[in-house]
């Protein structure tokens, strides 16, 4: 589930030698299996949350109209949806971070360093956004819930030198650290959904550092 497929698709990537395949094992093959992994952790759990999760695999990111599909009143009733956690390369990087984006704009933020405090066992620490000057907040599938009101977290564990490219490669994921994170998200799936109290959004501004894109939460 990605949007670069080949060199010739024009989206940046190169190819190198006989090797013109941009796999996305990282962008954004860790992300689509987390997500059916949570899936299945959910639908085999004992205990139910108090309120239902919609797992999404969304394709179109380049201009994120997977997504914006779901913005339509024939699918899930926007005003239904709580919050939107957002996972997007997730397979990389340091052993025991993930950048959470969007995190002040909601309690969500709060909520989840709690979980995380609660299961240090799992040692993963969510930290802030480390890359701001590449604008993350605008450029993945959370966004378009964003522009709508609804509180979200864009988790990933970052850039590096094969995003984008054919070498982003399956022998390259830490499963190990994919599988800590993917525990976090499951305690932080049931926090979210068995809260009373819808997360509310924190008032402010957000604009993007580029281009003439904003987001207004009130």
């Amino acid at each position: 589930m990605d949007h670069i497929g080949t060199p010739s698709d024009g989206e940046g990537c190169t190819a190198r030698g006989a090797d013109s395949i941009c796999n996305g094992a990282d962008d954004d093959g860790s992300g689509t299996v987390a997500v059916i992994e949570l899936a299945q952790a959910f639908a085999s759990a004992r205990e139910r949350p108090k309120r239902s999760l919609l797992f999404m695999t969304v394709s179109g990111e380049s201009g994120a109209c997977g997504s914006r599909v779901l913005r339509r009143p024939s699918t899930v009733p926007l005003a239904d949806v709580v919050a939107d956690l957002n996972i997007d390369m997730v397979g990389r990087n340091s052993k025991d971070t993930v950048a959470v984006i969007g995190r002040e704009h909601s309690n969500l933020g709060v909520m989840l360093d709690s979980v995380a405090a609660a299961h240090r066992e799992l040692n993963i620490k969510p930290v802030g956004d480390l890359w701001p000057q590449e604008g993350l907040f605008f450029r993945s599938d959370h966004y378009n819930f964003a522009k709508k009101g609804v509180p979200i977290l864009f988790f990933t564990t970052g850039l590096h030198p094969d995003y984008h490219q054919v070498s982003d490669s399956p022998e390259k994921i830490d499963a190990e650290k994919e599988a800590r994170f993917a525990r976090l998200m499951v305690q932080l799936g049931l926090a979210v959904a068995n809260t009373p109290q819808r997360p509310p959004l924190e008032a402010g501004e957000l604009q993007a550092d580029r281009g003439r894109r904003q987001l207004t939460v009130s």
